[in-house]
């Protein structure tokens, strides 16, 4: 993680405005409301630094540069927020609210606000499709969750069944004893991720999310799950490794590409935000695909691609925590 603490955004509000205008508005500042480019800076001791008012006759609204943004509306210094921003777009395995907390000197109740809003400006709402012809597209699903104590499953709810014969047996009944969450991803081999969150894995969900995103024309490498089968009929060709048998590698078929980002990602869940709720879970999903898609930026230049990624977008703290 490169972090230079003495640079000036992240210690004076107006240097991190200025830097914040410049990558918002490479080509001059453009009005939110009604996207015209006709706009002036408002001077004098009257006005705050950086407010703006639209030229346009129909509009006349004034605005800063957090207008329409997940910054809107919020009282942090716009240099606390740049440094949140560097701070999650910079570390691999993510960055805990309670360690942004500690560090920007915020309540944790902000610190895990402002980590949910930078999250939001990570995703990427109108992705390109992944593959093409003679690219190698890469599925898999895996699954995230705490783990149950045998203790507490003893105290669960039980089915009771009847074999053939007679006989009674009862065990914890799945429905309420399985915690684990569903994700699905593909990978472009030397290119992008994308993941998402799903209630439960099935052949359907699967091929729904291949034929949204992942170039039909590509090869599609899997494993020996019987989720891709007829999806990848619709494919270029589909082939597969067998991980029951132990095999890993048949050429250049594996899915090894796909195993290295979720080790990534696992690791970052348990080891540093340790729990998260599934109301939550696609927006960490983001994050972790955002750092992978941009791990040959610097990072600086990654955490200007999520400051690029702040318009538009907007989220309430009531809104954000009802779901949790």
């Amino acid at each position: 993680m490169t972090f230079d603490i003495t640079n000036d955004i992240f210690t004076d509000k107006e240097a991190a405005r200025l830097h914040l205008e410049g990558t918002r508005w490479p080509e001059g500042a453009v009005c939110p409301h009604c996207g015209s480019f006709n706009v002036k800076e408002l001077t004098g001791k009257s006005h705050r630094a950086g407010l703006r008012q639209c030229n346009e006759k129909e509009c006349r609204k004034q605005f800063t540069v957090t207008v329409g943004t997940v910054f809107e509306r919020s009282k942090v210094p716009l240099n606390k927020w740049l440094l949140a921003t560097h701070l999650m777009t910079s570390s691999k395995k993510g960055m805990s609210a309670h360690q942004i907390h500690r560090m920007l000197g915020v309540t944790y109740k902000t610190a895990w606000f402002m980590c949910h809003r930078i999250r939001e400006a990570m995703v990427n709402d109108n992705p390109p499709p992944l593959g093409g012809k003679d690219k190698v597209i890469e599925a898999d699903e895996t699954y995230i969750g705490n783990k149950i104590s045998k203790k507490k499953v003893r105290k669960l709810p039980r089915v009771v069944s009847y074999s053939d014969d007679g006989k009674i047996s009862s065990k914890p009944n799945p429905a309420v004893y399985t915690n684990k969450y569903t994700v699905v991803s593909l990978v472009e081999r030397g290119g992008d991720v994308r993941s998402f969150h799903i209630d439960r894995a099935s052949t359907s969900e699967i091929r729904e999310i291949l034929v949204r995103n992942a170039d039909r024309k590509s090869k599609l490498m899997t494993d020996e799950s019987k989720f891709y089968v007829k999806a990848g009929e619709e494919y270029a060709s589909h082939e597969s490794v067998n991980h029951n048998r132990k095999e890993y590698v048949r050429g250049d078929v594996y899915t090894n590409t796909l195993e290295g980002y979720y080790s990534i990602f696992k690791r970052g869940m348990i080891g540093t935000y340790q729990h998260c709720s599934e109301a939550h879970l696609q927006r960490y999903v983001s994050e972790f695909d955002f750092r992978y898609n941009g791990r040959k930026l610097n990072d600086n230049d990654r955490r200007d691609a999520a400051l690029r990624g702040i318009e538009g977008k907007r989220l309430t703290y009531r809104r954000v925590a009802k779901a949790a």
